[in-house]
């Protein structure tokens, strides 16, 4: 058989290779993979409805966002759930990971693409990003054996970035600001600050990826100033090619402190911080806002090509 692929393209650009019988398809796009189309976005875990012929699939899984931390002294952002795809045979069922309410999301699976979940103050699997709940969290290493970034330090607050980012680190003293989360494939949840000062007090950003992860909350309690929740994270919608906003952080004077936004999902915007209350993670993984009460994770999906 003649490659099919001219001088100049690549395997990405061109698709007249056929994963099954049913598909004819010399369809192109730049976010489809092989040139494949989207047939179907799974949302919930159940049965999958696959037309006769079709014995394989590209499917992209997303697992479920990690909740933003509340815990007293440590409001982090929420991690991104991990991403995993690739080919797989036509499965009749499959999971899909719920945000964290409580700490971390839940996997998705999709017959041997499993995607893990992002991480609040549990360690992530398989890709899922780190929260900045607790400022010792790296990033998971992904489903292909790429590590995650490093949580932030004293000397580095700004966490590290790779195949998930890390946790943002939590700031305890004065004039330093909560770190951000770091970038990957899944974005590290922002870290919190909490200070007792004459001064703004500033939470960390969540980290950008296909996920976002959330922002970090801040503690003030006793000075009449700006306690500033981090953002959400941008993400990256893989069926439309738009980038995810992340959810904007809110600001308090006093009380129980700024909470962060919620972190972008593959499918969905992050919510906005409410007062001490975090910002939900968007649709397609991302993390929750930290705070008084942190943002739920968003859930995972399931993107069907064939």
């Amino acid at each position: 058989m003649a490659n099919p692929i001219k001088r100049g393209e690549s395997g990405s650009q061109v698709s007249s290779w056929n994963p099954t019988a049913s598909n004819t398809s010399t369809y192109t796009s730049l976010f489809n993979p092989y040139g494949l189309i989207l047939r179907k976005t799974i949302t919930s875990t159940g049965t999958v409805s696959i037309p006769d012929g079709v014995t394989f699939v590209y499917a992209i899984c997303v697992g479920g966002g990690g909740v933003g931390n509340y815990t007293a002294g440590g409001r982090g952002g929420g991690g991104a759930g991990g991403v995993a795809w690739g080919f797989t045979i036509a499965a009749p069922s499959c999971v899909v990971g719920a945000g964290g309410t409580t700490g971390t999301g839940g996997y998705t699976r999709y017959g041997n693409i499993i995607a893990g979940y992002g991480a609040n103050n549990g360690q992530p699997i398989l890709g899922g990003a780190s929260g900045g709940g607790n400022g010792t969290l790296n990033g998971s290493t992904n489903y292909w054996g790429i590590p995650g970034g490093v949580t932030g330090t004293t000397t580095s607050v700004n966490a590290g970035n790779g195949s998930s980012g890390g946790g943002g680190f939590i700031s305890t003293g004065v004039g330093v600001s909560g770190g951000n989360g770091g970038n990957g494939i899944s974005g590290g949840g922002g870290g919190s600050s909490t200070v007792s000062a004459s001064q703004n007090v500033v939470a960390g950003n969540g980290g950008n990826g296909l996920a976002g992860g959330g922002g970090g909350g801040s503690v003030n309690s006793t000075i009449t100033n700006g306690n500033i929740g981090g953002n959400g994270g941008t993400g990256f919608n893989i069926a439309t090619g738009v980038i995810t906003t992340g959810g904007i952080g809110s600001i308090v004077t006093l009380g129980n402190g700024g909470a962060g936004g919620g972190g972008a999902g593959t499918a969905g915007n992050g919510g906005n911080a409410s007062g001490s209350v975090g910002g939900v993670g968007g649709l397609g993984g991302g993390g929750g806002g930290g705070g008084a009460t942190g943002g739920n994770g968003g859930n995972g999906i399931i993107y069907l090509y064939w």
